[in-house]
């Protein structure tokens, strides 16, 4: 004889409320007090209680799955806001499916969404950081549950980013305060949105400061390109700060420093961005900005349950700040 588990409505009797009401937990909409969803979330946990997926697919149409494009790269911020999203997405009752694409690209996001529409996801989430992204979703179906995290600002289309702008400036500003007179950058690559972010925030802190900023130097977000851009900044002896777009550009320059002799941050300080796990670890630890991957995976997933739910689209927006971390690769110049 089979064994049938609990169910919904003894979910609904324990927790003191309907099944109406545990159904809308389970399908995160957000006219749920938080007391009572803590309740209904209680009792699940301690009846053991599995939602059958295929059961509420029938009820609400679609299935409990959350689409996600995303360029396949190991680059750490796209990576970490990957991980990030399936967290969270796992934490509202919904399982996360990634179509990876080669390039960003209107052909290769195109297909990857048909693919996820086949599947019946809930919505579709696209990590979408370069600008060969942006035609591609205003060529999408303005019926499809949609949020881009890193896409476009100039678009209308529902977006969440990391303030890339006010995350430079912080950095730059940073190293103003230590007493350095103007500050160099290493870029990212220019199609990145995050990169002419971090341009714009470095040049409007030197700006503000009434300083001329210097010409940036371009990069590819790699440490060998830092490295590269490290051996000609240590050759210049009027540089005594450099702001670099990432961590792995900044551990690029800190290895050409060393070996021509410029010490950091005695002679030259170093900022970086993104807080890789290793930043803490470099010679010496690095200062650098701290986004929150996680902030941008809740927010982007309560922008899609709630057009889900809502049945509405929207150009939103919605900003998540990161946050400095001063370790000891900045110092005053020498005088």
């Amino acid at each position: 004889m089979a064994v049938h588990g609990p169910a919904m409505t003894d979910v609904a009797r324990l927790a003191g409320v309907s099944h109406q009401t545990v159904s809308r937990v389970l399908n995160g909409h957000p006219n749920v007090r938080e007391q009572t969803r803590l309740r209904v979330r209680a009792a699940i946990a301690e009846l053991g209680y599995r939602p059958n997926g295929a059961a509420r697919a029938l009820v609400t149409g679609r299935s409990q799955v959350i689409g996600v494009v995303a360029q396949n790269t190991t680059l750490y911020g796209p990576a970490s806001l990957l991980a990030a999203l399936e967290q969270t997405a796992a934490e509202e009752g919904f399982a996360v499916s990634v179509g990876s694409v080669r390039n960003l690209d209107h052909r290769s996001i195109s297909a990857a969404v048909e693919r996820h529409l086949s599947h019946r996801v809930a919505g579709i989430v696209v990590i979408a950081p370069v600008e060969s992204a942006g035609e591609a979703l205003e060529r999408l179906p303005k019926d499809v549950p949609l949020v881009t995290v890193d896409g476009d600002p100039s678009r209308p289309v529902p977006l969440v980013t990391v303030d890339q702008v006010a995350g430079a400036r912080a950095a730059t500003q940073h190293l103003l305060d230590a007493g350095h007179r103007t500050v160099w950058h290493v870029s990212g690559p220019t199609d990145w949105f995050d990169s002419v972010g971090r341009i714009d925030g470095w040049r409007q802190a030197l700006l503000a400061a009434g300083l001329d900023p210097p010409p940036p130097m371009p990069g590819d977000w790699s440490a060998a390109s830092g490295y590269r851009c490290g051996q000609m900044l240590a050759r210049m002896p009027e540089v005594t700060a450099v702001f670099t777009a990432n961590d792995h550009l900044a551990l690029g320059v800190l290895r050409a420093l060393h070996e021509f002799g410029r010490r950091v941050p005695h002679e030259i300080s170093v900022v970086g961005f993104d807080d890789v796990p290793e930043a803490a670890y470099f010679i010496p630890p690095l200062t650098t900005v701290r986004p929150d991957f996680d902030a941008v995976a809740r927010a982007s997933l309560q922008m899609l349950l709630s057009q889900i739910e809502s049945g509405t689209g929207g150009a939103l927006r919605q900003t998540i700040a990161p946050a400095l971390v001063a370790r000891e690769s900045v110092a005053p110049p020498r005088r």
